[in-house]
């Protein structure tokens, strides 16, 4: 019976070396019809990952040249280096820079300038900051109730205290300006 049991052992190992021949030529045949597939689905990938970093790694040294010209602006507001470098390499962070530069100066220039610029932020402060030095009813999304104060209080100048009263009415009372607005029309338009 030994040796019976040795051909039916030899027998399952010839199976199962058959059924891994079998898969092999398969999986070679599979390979040799989709080779080309197979290549160019890998080199896409390849690219995608290689693309990938080498754009933040481009993306990451703007940023450093951009910081460090920040920052020999704020040591050296006239080395124009550095302000051409900060414009090229990170134009927001410049806008930011050119507008605290210009209302350190009072600079109506370039405040006129800000104003038309495609950063909202920075063109809606520049704009609202242009009136308020030029005198003018100021307009403004995110400094909105304080722009209403400011026009309340040109129309008081005027001498036309139902329109101020009306501007200082359209201010919420869960503004941080209420108690100010709330104020003013208190001392200066009900002691008209």
């Amino acid at each position: 019976m030994s040796i019976q049991d040795t051909l039916n052992e030899a027998k399952k190992e010839l199976s199962s070396d058959e059924q891994i021949l079998v898969s092999a030529f398969k999986l070679e045949k599979l390979y040799k019809k989709h080779k080309i597939k197979l290549f160019s689905i890998i080199a896409i990938v390849a690219l995608y990952f290689g693309g990938t970093a080498i754009m933040n790694s481009i993306q990451h040294q703007k940023l450093v040249v951009a910081n460090s010209a920040y920052l020999t602006l704020l040591k050296d507001a006239n080395n124009t280096q550095a302000l051409a470098d900060l414009q090229s390499n990170n134009p927001k962070l410049f806008e930011l820079y050119t507008y605290q530069k210009a209302m350190n100066n009072l600079d109506t220039t370039a405040l006129k300038e800000l104003a038309s610029s495609k950063n909202e932020i920075i063109a809606d402060l520049s704009a609202y900051d242009l009136a308020i030095i030029e005198g003018k009813p100021a307009k403004s999304e995110y400094l909105e109730d304080v722009a209403l104060v400011n026009n309340a209080y040109l129309l008081i100048k005027e001498g036309k205290m139902k329109e101020a009263k009306e501007q200082l009415d359209m201010i919420n009372e869960e503004s941080p300006v209420f108690n100010i607005a709330k104020i003013i029309k208190h001392y200066t338009i009900k002691g008209q």
